[in-house]
């Protein structure tokens, strides 16, 4: 920092005194401390948007900056909004202030004014949306003759949006930045992306801060002149900034030296879009003479529901620390539940949110169902439709109205009844194969034909053409193949067992590889739900009953209400609450997720915590944890082990409801299955026990190991490894500590080294 300032606590002033209405005494600390840099350490639920507005109202109230010298950043536009017209409505003002938005809308306001010193043409230039991105870096592939199903144009994206994201400019990069991929030229092609975005005089959303970054280093006149303009600087969220918008804060904060970040360390949640909860950890290193306020007065939850969040958090060593407290009344213990599986899990909780809302009168709009994965809401949502229980998916498309589910249904469809143009329109050139939009329209005038009254489907159509010389080599070829498919699936429909049919369907036509090659964030999710269509044939016996069955709840499900059920992941649920809360799966490998400890170590099993602690914290009053003991998956039934998140909550704020079931179990070393013993009924005590037993046989499996520097192997590309739950593969790149594996069926993994094992070693 540039000058050390200390802390004020400026004194409120007589007209002001109704910022300070209702605020605890940490909270009026944090808003009457208005100098210096301060970190507002704020729980859930402990009031920090009331916090920053009254602060930066007091400000104004002061005399210490104009509305328009305060800068207040926001991580979304909903967000900035929101907290403007509060801030507007303290201070009088119908605008509020100036500068306030997210870090995106504040860097292209700066960058509109200085457009052509960072490359651009003028100040008008275009902000491309991620299609436009894709099909830019598309370009470039194919214009040096690179295979994009191989090496897809959307994982390059990735990969220079994270350098983005580490404020990294192509000239930056180093070999430990760059990974074994694209040939060794992912750098080159960034430098490529670089220059033609500035040649179409057009940026991305990553540019916007890079270039900001750019322009205040190289010209220091335009960095003091912002300086001079923002006294004061407000940050919410700052558990979720990545390196660029850390680094884009410390330039501006080194003016005045005047910045508050509000966060919250427990919630950073976010490292899979480059979140770095190291940002919050370090702020006393970062700036001078840095105070530290924690607000820990929760006044949203139960104490029993905050003892759970705090004990289970505690077990984190990346964390500041604090200790949420409550003076609410506490009626109710959290009620953790074992179910045989989780058919069984979903149908006795859709019971008790019935419940709840006869005999409790809760609404069913203060409740919520909170899963780690989209593809656990499946069942859950089939079980609401048969009790006629109204809901709604937040963040997400309710399961069979999302866009893989629908297309694999459309090939499903169109198995069971070729007729269906709808479905073969939508599946017959996804994933692409070469029919575009010029061969289907051939197929459609051949369905036509002559005829007025008549019109062949365009299955028919299709099966017509091919006997005729109508379309060209290459798309007649693809057609060819796609028919040749749909006759061959259509044929042993009737005899094969469905499920093995389904995974047949989705193999053979490629479409789970072309989402095993999608890198993006979504396309993990996207494969689970696949995974869970698979799951929910297998209690049918037949295509056309599925089918059936699929319209039916479809038509149901399509019933409005004002009351509902809200189902979302624990990712998108952060800053929402709700006075009942159910989460459901809470089983080791299922969350904590054993794909994020693979991929980050202990980083991941943190982060997933983390996630724990939020979905506790949104709970008001009661809160209901269950797990399944067998899941069934890939079509196997697996034994599953309750989460050590469950063991990490005191018993003494539990209700333990055992639903007979659950058994002990041994392990299987050759390949880390259970075997089930006799079923018995287990009492509170026996649970636990049951639970440990279960922990202790699974630990080398599931557990995050302690590195060992002496038995640390070293990895190259092309080594053959063993992973115990993937089997034997080869390492196609190494980048640091994280190495990309091809697997079996043609499954890439990105997992870390403590986790695999040189082949017979």
């Amino acid at each position: 920092m540039s000058q050390e300032i200390t802390h004020i606590a400026t004194p409120t002033p007589p007209n002001y005194d109704d910022l300070l209405v209702g605020l605890n005494p940490q909270q009026v600390e944090a808003v009457q401390t208005i100098y210096g840099s301060l970190l507002v350490l704020a729980g859930a639920g402990t009031g920090k948007t009331k916090v920053l507005t009254s602060r930066i109202a007091n400000i104004i109230a002061q005399g210490s900056a104009r509305s328009w010298e305060i800068l207040s950043v926001t991580f979304t536009n909903k967000a900035a909004r929101e907290m403007n017209e509060r801030i507007g409505v303290l201070i009088g003002s119908e605008t509020g202030l100036s500068w306030a938005g997210t870090f995106h809308s504040i860097c292209a306001k700066i960058l509109r004014r200085h457009a052509e010193l960072v490359g651009l043409q003028s100040s008008n230039f275009t902000i491309l949306n991620n299609d436009d991105q894709e099909r830019l870096l598309k370009q470039i592939l194919e214009a040096d003759n690179v295979d994009v199903k191989k090496n897809p144009a959307k994982l390059l994206l990735a990969i220079i949006d994270g350098w983005k994201n580490k404020a990294l400019l192509p000239e930056n990069l180093t070999a430990g930045d760059i990974p074994d991929l694209y040939n060794g030229k992912a750098a080159d092609y960034y430098l490529r992306y670089q220059n033609r975005l500035r040649t179409l005089n057009a940026v991305d959303f990553g540019d916007l801060l890079l270039l900001c970054i750019t322009l205040f280093r190289k010209f220091p006149e335009i960095l003091t002149d912002y300086h001079r303009r923002f006294k004061f600087i407000s940050v919410d969220e700052y558990q979720d900034t990545n390196v660029a918008q850390y680094l884009w804060l410390r330039l501006l904060a080194q003016g005045h030296g005047n910045i508050c970040c509000v966060g919250d360390d427990d919630q950073s949640i976010y490292a899979w879009r480059g979140a770095e909860v190291g940002n919050i950890l370090k702020f006393e290193k970062d700036f001078n003479n840095a105070k530290i306020i924690r607000l820990e007065q929760n006044y949203r939850s139960t104490p029993t529901i905050l003892r759970a969040a705090s004990e289970v958090i505690a077990h984190n060593s990346d964390r500041l620390g604090k200790t949420l407290f409550s003076e609410l009344a506490d009626d109710d213990k959290i009620t953790i539940t074992s179910h045989w599986d989780g058919d069984e899990e979903a149908r006795l909780m859709v019971d008790k949110i019935e419940d709840l809302q006869k005999f409790d009168s809760i609404p069913l709009n203060n409740m919520a169902i909170l899963v780690r994965t989209s593809g656990q809401m499946r069942v859950i949502e089939e079980k609401l439709i048969t009790c006629a229980v109204p809901y709604r998916v937040i963040g997400g498309l309710k399961f069979y109205e999302r866009q893989e589910i629908r297309d694999a249904m459309a090939y499903l469809r169109l198995v069971a009844q070729p007729y269906d143009d709808l479905a073969f329109e939508r599946i017959i050139n996804k994933p692409k194969r070469g029919l575009g939009d010029a061969a289907l329209n051939i197929v459609h005038q051949h369905a036509k034909g002559d005829q007025i009254d008549y019109r062949m489907a365009l299955f028919t159509a299709s099966q017509d053409i091919l006997l005729h010389d109508i379309l060209k080599p290459r798309p007649r070829k693809a057609l060819k193949d796609f028919i040749m498919m749909m006759e061959r699936w259509q044929k042993v429909a009737p005899t094969m067992p469905l499920h093995e049919l389904v995974e047949m369907i989705l193999e053979e036509s490629g479409y789970t590889d072309m989402l095993r090659l999608d890198k993006s964030p979504e396309a993990v999710g996207r494969l689970e739900n696949l995974k869970e269509l698979v799951r929910a044939t297998q209690d049918f016996e037949n295509l056309q009953g599925f089918l059936e069955h699929i319209s039916l709840i479809t038509d149901t499900a399509t019933v409005t209400s004002n009351q509902t059920v809200t189902i979302m992941t624990l990712h998108g649920a952060k800053g929402l609450e709700f006075e009942c809360v159910f989460l459901p799966g809470w089983e080791d490998g299922l969350f904590p997720s054993q794909r994020s400890m693979d991929e980050t170590g202990q980083a991941g099993l943190e982060e997933e915590r983390r996630l724990a602690y939020v979905g506790i914290t949104r709970a008001k009053k009661k809160l209901f944890i269950s797990f399944a003991q067998n899941r069934r998956l890939y079509n196997q039934w697996q034994t599953t082990v309750p989460s050590r998140f469950i063991d990490e909550i005191p018993e003494d704020v539990c209700n333990i409801v055992n639903r007979a079931y659950f058994s002990k179990a041994k392990h299987k070393a050759e390949n880390h299955n259970m075997d089930y013993l006799n079923s018995n009924q287990v009492e509170t005590a026996g649970w636990k026990r049951a639970q440990n037993q279960y922990l202790n046989q699974r630990t080398k499996m599931l557990d995050v190991p302690k590195r060992s520097p002496k038995t640390l192997h070293v990895y190259k590309v092309g080594d053959t490894i063993s992973h115990n739950k993937f089997g034997d593969g080869i390492i196609i790149s190494v980048e640091g500590e994280r190495l990309l594996i091809q697997f079996d069926g043609n499954i890439f993994k990105n997992i870390m080294v403590d986790f695999v094992t040189p082949k017979d070693f």
